[in-house]
């Protein structure tokens, strides 16, 4: 099938099942724009707890369809590819962070979103980085937190609210890569670009930031902004959505010391739509957590979502 006659089909079987698919702006543009609904992960996992279908497709990497599935037990959550995990959550083993978590017993532990069901049973708070600033912001001033793993998001964090977490020393390898000389270069170009930037880059590239906040905040900050130009420095299947929203606007995707191409996730374009409708249609690829891991990580999420409504 070509990808048009393939787009009808997932959408056909997605109505006869009941299925819901969902899609991070991470995914490449044809699963973005087959998808029922986008959003970063904060918004994901608003959604699977709201829905009423009886199956959720989670267009995305491996934790996010962990996460879906805490949330809606009792629903399948399937992946399109088992193997699309996150450099993020691969630098913060369960086991690990317990031995952590024992050497300081009287902190709270806060822990990204992008981490395994086990990290998250271990963790009291989970946060995405649409509301990890207003959390933290919410909690006791003398409160002792180890925040993980991401250790840009923890510094930026710090750096707003005069906090001093314990950081866990993980970071997205996608993120991680972004070039401040080319940023320079760039800033130079283009004199009237406004910088938008993930708060899991690296510090030197956010204090050549005019803008720093999630992928949600980035899009809706390019979508409100009289600006017409961006520099964008954070995982390019969001421009996607940035030029649908604004087509008359400009985005120009920060590269990295690398290469001068756009800086993309290796696990997130594993998923294809090929690999979309194969798991729809044969109900493959099923996310399975174990049911005690699951009781104790819905609880960091259900205070997320609490502390975030």
């Amino acid at each position: 099938m070509d990808k048009i006659q393939l787009m009808a089909e997932i959408k056909k079987i997605s109505k006869q099942k009941n299925a819901v698919i969902m899609a991070h702006y991470y995914q490449e543009n044809d699963i973005q724009d087959v998808a029922d609904f986008i959003g970063d992960s904060l918004a994901l996992a608003q959604k699977a707890a709201t829905t009423t279908a009886d199956i959720i497709v989670i267009c995305g990497v491996h934790f996010m369809g962990e996460t879906a599935k805490i949330i809606c037990p009792d629903k399948k959550v399937l992946v399109p590819d088992m193997n699309a995990g996150c450099s993020l959550a691969d630098s913060c083993k369960a086991n690990d962070l317990k031995q952590f978590i024992d050497k300081h017993p009287d902190h709270t532990v806060i822990s990204y979103v992008n981490t395994s069901a086990e990290v998250k049973a271990l963790t009291d708070i989970v946060v995405t980085s649409t509301n990890a600033k207003n959390i933290v912001d919410m909690l006791p001033k003398d409160m002792k937190i180890i925040f993980g793993p991401d250790r840009n998001l923890g510094n930026y964090i710090n750096s707003v609210t005069g906090r001093n977490m314990l950081l866990w020393d993980g970071a997205c390898h996608v993120h991680e890569q972004f070039s401040v000389d080319k940023l320079i270069e760039l800033k130079k170009q283009y004199p009237n670009a406004k910088t938008l930037a993930h708060p899991e880059c690296k510090k030197h590239i956010i204090q050549q930031a005019e803008v720093v906040g999630s992928t949600q905040a980035l899009l809706n900050y390019a979508t409100n902004s009289e600006d017409d130009t961006f520099i964008v420095a954070t995982e390019s299947g969001i421009l996607h959505e940035m030029k649908k929203q604004n087509p008359n606007k400009t985005f120009i995707p920060l590269p990295t010391d690398y290469n001068n191409k756009c800086n993309e996730c290796n696990y997130m374009r594993m998923n294809t739509l090929e690999k979309l409708y194969q798991c729809l249609l044969n109900e493959t690829n099923e996310i399975i957590v174990d049911e005690n891991i699951s009781k104790l990580a819905i609880k960091s999420i259900n205070k997320m979502l609490e502390m975030s409504k």
